[in-house]
């Protein structure tokens, strides 16, 4: 069965991420297409993991199968890119195969719609049904070979186009004067080409580990996190860099080290990025963030006379609300953000090369700019767990959070409690803690925020206690 998560269709590659189960999404997408008379065309295109390159092949010969043109990336694409495409092209659909940050047996299709957004909850349901009711021989298919020359499907190109508008939105002058030293890890993923032609021609000092093609991922997740970046860290330090960059493995995430060799969590460069969007660019408007992710922006709204608006985890929640809303800047607390006037979605690439234009206008380290900010909204610390479970563990926990809705009996005074995407529990004095279910891992996250990080851990373990699951805190 097909089953989309808060970040596409993500299943292990030989069981569930088959060709005929690939082919079965496309013909649904295909279907969908059709009934609305949809003209335009879809975009697809692929990341560096195992078969991602042969499974977009299996899905543009579906919707040659069926008739609908394809513009085909021809060669892998960082996922904010192939949602540029969609945009600049204006198609109702576009498919990226990847599964981003997950682990390396792992693949998936990622779906987006017009404007190149993620696509909504109500799309990737009724594309669920579709497949649910076709079978294999319900199936349309043209080879490649005959879709390019019937002119079905077509090669592009978009990397220019994407890179120009990226180096339109950002002062390269401002960098190019600072001579920046920069040491970048695209985690054996993506985005090599895009930050390297961007960084280079910004006149940086460019480095990069990390870069070849390993569909293992040297052996570690995908994910540019403290746990991740041991490595990153050590030659920022032993070398001098100002700045190490970490993409995920489709470049829609960063993690950041910076001059100290310290990791800086994603919630700080949301912080950091939308205090000098509003402090140092004057752009006005609110910031969207998701339920994990840091009420430090609330602070920085308010005091500049905005509002900090929370969804649900899945980013097509925050770039609704972002247009909803008029808002500057939406992120999430894993790394993923995007501002106002870019795409719809995550873009690490963008993030990231924002990040450099910050340090070197404000002509400062990161953690000297942080500083800054604490002073003057205060400090607040967040503690992440995760622990894996059973079947029967979630039915158990499901039952206990969502139908009985018992909670520990913390330590502190309770404001409020939502039920919006987990289970969300606010504090009188500004923390918070919330359990959830990943949307692209057999997980159950807990997020705790607090004044103190001793206060945040012991919050964390209260839940895990009373859950009777065990994880591990970073």
């Amino acid at each position: 069965m097909i089953r989309f998560g808060t970040g596409g269709w993500r299943a292990v590659i030989g069981e569930d991420f088959i060709k005929d189960n690939v082919m079965l999404l496309a013909q649904a997408v295909a279907n969908d297409m059709k009934a609305g008379n949809d003209s335009k065309g879809i975009v697809i295109g692929y990341d560096r993991r195992f078969l991602s390159d042969r499974a977009a092949k299996w899905l543009a010969e579906v919707m040659a199968g069926n008739g609908i043109k394809t513009f085909f990336i021809n060669s892998i694409s960082p996922t904010p890119l192939i949602m540029f495409t969609v945009k600049k092209l204006e198609t109702s659909y576009g498919l990226a195969v990847t599964a981003s940050h997950n682990p390396a047996e792992y693949n998936g299709v990622k779906v987006f719609t017009y404007g190149g957004r993620d696509a909504a909850q109500e799309v990737t349901q009724k594309i669920e049904g579709i497949a649910d009711s076709l079978a294999l021989g319900d199936i349309k298919s043209l080879s490649f070979e005959e879709g390019a020359a019937h002119g079905l499907i077509q090669n592009i190109d978009p990397f220019n186009d994407y890179i120009d508008t990226i180096l339109s939105m950002i002062d390269v002058d401002v960098i190019r004067k600072k001579n920046l030293k920069v040491l970048l890890d695209p985690m054996f993923g993506v985005s090599k080409s895009s930050l390297q032609t961007i960084l280079l021609t910004s006149r940086c000092r460019l480095d990069i580990i990390n870069d070849r093609h390993d569909t293992l991922f040297g052996g570690r997740l995908p994910s540019p996190s403290a746990k991740t970046l041991h490595k990153l860290k050590d030659i920022v330090l032993e070398s001098g860099y100002d700045l190490g960059i970490a993409t995920d493995g489709d470049a829609d995430r960063i993690g950041i080290i910076d001059d100290k060799g310290t990791f800086i969590h994603p919630n700080d460069i949301l912080v950091l990025l939308y205090y000098y969007l509003a402090r140092h660019k004057g752009l006005r408007g609110g910031v969207v963030r998701n339920v994990a992710t840091t009420h430090l922006l609330d602070r920085i709204a308010s005091a500049f006379g905005e509002e900090c608006h929370e969804v649900p985890v899945g980013f097509k929640h925050i770039s609704a609300k972002m247009e909803e809303k008029n808002a500057v800047i939406g992120g999430e607390s894993s790394g993923g953000l995007t501002i106002r006037g870019h795409i719809k979605g995550k873009d690490g690439i963008f993030a990231a090369t924002l990040l450099v234009e910050m340090i070197c206008c404000l002509d400062k380290k990161i953690s000297e700019i942080l500083s800054d900010i604490h002073d003057e909204f205060g400090t607040l610390y967040m503690v992440e767990s995760d622990a894996r479970f059973t079947l029967e563990d979630k039915k158990r926990l499901q039952h206990l959070l969502f139908i009985e809705r018992k909670l520990p009996g913390f330590r502190y005074e309770i404001q409020d409690v939502s039920y919006k995407d987990g289970v969300k529990v606010y504090f009188k004095n500004g923390g918070w803690v919330i359990a959830r279910f990943s949307g692209t891992e057999p997980l159950l996250r807990i997020f705790s925020e607090m004044p103190e990080r001793e206060m945040a851990e012991e919050i964390n373990l209260d839940m895990q206690r009373f859950l009777n699951i065990s994880g591990v805190i970073y």
